[in-house]
C-alpha cells in the first residue's frame, strides 16, 4: 500500500491526544508490514508520554512525540524543496519512508526516561526542588540509531535499506562511535542517500532550531 502523501501540518501548537491521534493516522498510512506491532509497542513502552530529551530540548511529558512529529513536518518540506530542485530523486524520497524514518527515528527513547525530584539554586540563590527526569540506559544498551533499527525489525516492521540508513545514522557524526575509521566510513557512504540528508537535516533543525528553550 502506498502512503497519502499529506501535507505537513503548520507549526502550531497541538494536545497530547491531538498529536499522539496524528503520529498513529500516519504511521497508519504506510500501509507498512508489521506496523499495527509498532504502535502497540509505542503505546505500552510509554513514548507517547516521554520527554525528548533529560534537560535539552523538549523535556517535558510529550516531548518525544512533539519531536517525531516536528522531524516529519520539517522532513516532508525538505522532500518537497529537494524534488523541486532536483526531480531526480523523488523516487529515492517514498513519502511512506518519510513517515518511518521520521515518526520513528528516536523509538529508543520510548522507556529510558523515569521521573524524579531535581534540585536548583532559584533567583535569591537559594536551593529548589523541580521535577526532572533522568535516563536508564542499562535495560538495553545498544546504542542510539541503531538501536532504533534493532527494536523496529525485532517488532515485525519491514523496512527499506535506505530507511534503516537514515534511522541508523539520523545523528549524523554525532553518533560516530569512538570516532572509529569504520564508523566513519559507514556515515561517509551513507550520507549519499536522499533519505539520510533528509533526516538529519530534519531532526537538527527540530532539535536546534524549533524546539530551542527560550
Amino acid at each position: 500500500m502506498t502512503a497519502v502523501c499529506r501535507k505537513p501540518n503548520k507549526f502550531k501548537p497541538m494536545t497530547m491526544k491531538a498529536m499522539k491521534e496524528e503520529c498513529i493516522s500516519l504511521l497508519k498510512t504506510t500501509g507498512s508490514q508489521g506496523i499495527d506491532n509498532v504502535i502497540n509497542y509505542l503505546e505500552k513502552s510509554g513514548f507517547f508520554r516521554a520527554p525528548a530529551s533529560v534537560n535539552r530540548h523538549l523535556s517535558h511529558d510529550g516531548g518525544l512525540l512533539e519531536h517525531s512529529l516536528n522531524v516529519y513536518n520539517v522532513a516532508m518540506r525538505l522532500r518537497e524543496q529537494m524534488i523541486a530542485m532536483l526531480p531526480e530523486i523523488e523516487g529515492r524520497l517514498p513519502v511512506e519512508s518519510v513517515v518511518l524514518a521520521a515518526l520513528l527515528h528516536d523509538v529508543c527513547k520510548a522507556n529510558i526516561y523515569k521521573k524524579l525530584t531535581k534540585y536548583r539554586k532559584d533567583a535569591n540563590n537559594r536551593w529548589e526542588a523541580y521535577d526532572g527526569y533522568d535516563a536508564d540506559y542499562t535495560r538495553f544498551p545498544l546504542g542510539h540509531g541503531e538501536k532504533s533499527v534493532v527494536m523496529l525489525l525485532r517488532l515485525g516492521l519491514e523496512l527499506t535499506n535506505d530507511e534503516v540508513l537514515a534511522i541508523r545514522w539520523h545523528m549524523g557524526a554525532w553518533d560516530l562511535s569512538f570516532q572509529s575509521f569504520e564508523s566513519k566510513s559507514n556515515i561517509s557512504a551513507a550520507s549519499d542517500v536522499p533519505l539520510v540528508a533528509i533526516l538529519q537535516a530534519a531532526d537538527a533543525l527540530s532539535a536546534h532550531l524549533l524546539e530551542i528553550k527560550n
